[in-house]
């Protein structure tokens, strides 16, 4: 009978979730294999075992924080009109940023000094947006959006990074009604790219 696997992929999200915490609470130099173990409630040999060491756990947070983005954008349903589904992918985004506040560095940040993701690591990330390039050669096929295709994408993750930053930073006002603030200047924008 085999033995029971005691580093399950709960300990593993749990670790992840604690690094990120500690990155965005303290700074990357907080981040120590000893300090996650205790933080965690489990053993640096668990640490170990699911990720090998430091540089491949901060390798698998940066790739839990857009597979995380990714699963959140990915549950939008496409509805048959581009410009909806924009809106919904935008509030998606943001949705996935408050839901996990201590990844967010982690993806657009260098929060963790020295850390480059390779080039695996990197095509996992673009992935993760794959749904709004998808939106946007919809809309352009359909006659909605005018191309080029990445000036959009850029443009319109422009948009939703930077409302996200600064809600995130605590740098909007305070009497800002964030939310319907944040579904305007999606709307907004897209009248810009539409044909």
């Amino acid at each position: 009978m085999p033995r029971p696997k005691t580093h399950d992929d709960a300990l593993r999200v749990r670790l992840l979730d604690r690094a990120g915490e500690l990155i965005s609470t303290q700074g990357a130099s907080a981040l120590s294999l000893r300090k996650l173990a205790s933080d965690a409630d489990t053993s640096t040999t668990a640490v170990y075992s699911l990720f090998g060491g430091k540089p491949a756990l901060v390798r698998e947070l940066y790739l839990e924080a857009f597979d995380r983005l990714g699963r959140r954008l990915r549950a939008v349903t496409p509805s048959g009109d581009p410009k909806e589904d924009m809106v919904r992918l935008g509030l998606a985004y943001r949705e996935s940023a408050l839901a996990d506040p201590h990844l967010y560095g982690v993806m657009f940040g260098e929060v963790i000094p020295g850390f480059e993701p390779d080039k695996e690591a990197h095509a996992e990330a673009l992935a993760a947006l794959a749904p709004l390039r998808d939106v946007i050669h919809a809309g352009i096929d359909a006659g909605v959006f005018i191309e080029p295709a990445e000036d959009m994408a850029m443009a319109c993750w422009g948009i939703v990074h930077g409302l996200v930053s600064l809600e995130l930073s605590g740098n909007l006002p305070p009497d800002l009604d964030v939310e319907s603030t944040y579904e305007r200047a999606l709307r907004n924008n897209l009248v810009g790219w539409l044909s």
